[in-house]
């Protein structure tokens, strides 16, 4: 949870596609716990490592949750996981 305690939602979810199952990241907090988790696929490229590192910027008040939405496509993108319809 971000340092003020709310939530720091994104305008709207980024679906990512893990395995068969899609995956809908409605806030920061969702996207670190995805990008830090043992299931993101292949190697955490330069992409991931920016995605995560602005997603904690974000929880501190640094960033906004619109960069970290931004940071989480391109990561995703990177992977190969971005559900794109």
């Amino acid at each position: 949870m971000a340092k003020d305690g709310q939530l720091k939602s994104f305008d709207a979810p980024v679906e990512l596609q893990f395995g068969g199952e899609k995956v809908a990241i409605a806030s920061v907090e969702e996207a670190v716990e995805r990008l830090a988790h043992v299931d993101w696929p292949g190697e955490r490229g330069p992409r991931h490592r920016d995605a995560y590192e602005t997603c904690l910027k974000a929880l501190d008040g640094h960033r906004t949750a619109a960069n970290a939405r931004a940071e989480l496509i391109e990561a995703a993108r990177e992977a190969g996981i971005l559900a794109e319809d």
